[in-house]
Order: C-alpha cells, then structure tokens, then sequence
C-alpha cells in the first residue's frame, strides 16, 4: 500500500500556511489545519496507523512521506519521532520506518487512546478502557477514604453536587468537565502515585463517551447519587462504603455499554447522537 492511498489529498487543503522549505513536488506544498506542519502530518500518520489504514508491517519511506505532504525532510523526521516515542512505528536503516503491531504501542498514551477512539474500532477501545477504570477506580476509592487529605474529600463533595446540578440541567459539556474533575481527583486522593497517572486515561474515555454520542442527556438520578454517595463516603472515612459506591458506578457503565459492545456493529462507525 501506498502512503498516498491512505490519506485523501483533500485532507492536506485549508488555509494559506506552508512550509517554508516545502519541496516542489507535482502535489504542491501542503496547506494545514491546526497549528503547524508538524502537528498536521503527525495527526495524519498516527490516525492511518491506530486505525489501521497504515498496516502492521507497512515501511514507509522519509522522501515518500516527504513528497506526499510536499514538507520539509525535517518536519517528517520530528513527526516520526514522535510516532516512535509512542511505540507506534521504528525506524530500520536503509530500509525505512516500520509500522509495528498494536502490541508494541503505548496504548497509555492520551494520543494513541484520541487516535483509537476516532478509528472503526473505537467502541473495543472503550471496552478495553472502561474495563480497566472497573478495574482501577473502586480500589482507588477505597484508599482513598483512608488517604484522602480533608481539602480533597471536601472539593469532591462540592464536585457531586455540581455534577448532579448540570446532570439535571441537561449540560452535558459542563457535566464532562465536572466529571472528569471528580474521577481524576479520586485517583489523586489515593495516596497511589501510580493511580494518579493514571487520570489522563479517564479523561479520555469518559470524553470519548460523549463525544460519539454514547452519554445521555440526562444522567440516571442513581448515578448522579452513587457520585454522591462515593464523596460522603471518602469524606467520613467509610472506604469499604467508597468502593461499593464506585463499584457500582462502574457496573452501571459496563451495564450501559454491554449493548453496544455486542452488537456484531461495534467495529463500525455506527454512533450517531
């Protein structure tokens, strides 16, 4: 396969930013969204890649991707490095750089976890993510109702009571926020540095959760009191109380999920809000 099959030439046109020291290929210098070259062709690569459109084994060549883009050696070798940084492809002498199998990626890396949830097989990486949090997020309760500094236990429960404020409202961006807020600070107060590293991953999921459409409007009152019920628990020290609440709320997410995720469509782009 070639590099240019994999990336629609109308996805290299925008505005009027070109690369100073573009190459004069029949393609033309590249004209870019975002914020620079570099950002833009890193997107592109890691997409075809984490979705498969770039497959385990494909070797790339620099002067290909060079001509392709029509940007400078430079700008391709930064993005490869980063791309190799993620485990996602390795540079071979005079031979190229390879794609590698999903088994060497850092698939912990908030980037690689963005580029797989806007693939086709966005909904196993939910799965995988929200199984891990089933996994993670009720022991971290538990600690930290034993560890948890009384200013985090306080700002918890004033963030359930704001989420239950914008999960009544119907304001779903405001309730993404607060969430991933509340999530990330349970992981903190745990007193588990390895927990707490672990907060940009739950970021991810639970926005991936709402932006393809897979969280209602109007969160379930029993979930908008378990968060409730995981704060007062942490509060007054109750850490068996803290992961049952957590438990639970993870339990009602694999519930929700189990639908989707059986469905023989969950490898397409079926989501719609």
């Amino acid at each position: 396969m070639q590099l240019l099959d994999v990336v629609p030439y109308h996805l290299r046109v925008s505005n009027d930013t070109k690369d100073p020291e573009a190459s004069q290929s029949g393609w033309g210098p590249v004209t870019v969204v975002g914020s620079g070259l570099h950002a833009q062709v890193l997107e592109h690569l890691g997409l075809a890649i984490c979705g498969q459109e770039l497959a385990t084994g494909t070797i790339m060549k620099i002067e290909d991707v060079e001509r392709q883009y029509g940007v400078s050696r430079s700008v391709i070798r930064e993005s490869i490095r980063v791309l190799e940084s993620m485990g996602l492809v390795s540079s071979r002498r005079r031979v190229g750089v390879l794609v590698l199998a999903p088994s060497e990626w850092n698939l912990y890396d908030p980037q690689v976890i963005r580029w797989r949830l806007a693939s086709g097989a966005r909904i196993t990486q939910l799965r995988s993510l929200t199984e891990l949090r089933a996994a993670i997020e009720p022991e971290a309760a538990r600690l930290a109702a034993i560890r948890s500094p009384l200013t985090n236990a306080s700002d918890l429960m004033g963030l359930a009571g704001q989420l239950w404020a914008a999960g009544e409202a119907g304001d779903q961006e405001l309730f993404l926020s607060l969430d991933i807020q509340f999530h990330g600070l349970v992981l903190a107060s745990s007193g588990n540095e390895m927990f707490a590293k672990l907060q940009s991953l739950v970021s991810e999921v639970l926005a991936g959760r709402t932006n393809y459409g897979l969280m209602p409007q109007h969160p379930h009152e029993e979930a908008l009191q378990l968060h409730v019920d995981v704060a007062s628990a942490i509060q007054r020290g109750a850490p068996d109380a803290a992961q049952g609440a957590m438990l639970r709320i993870m339990q009602r997410t694999m519930s929700e999920m189990g639908s989707i995720w059986d469905s023989p469509h969950q490898n397409q782009d079926f989501i719609r809000r």
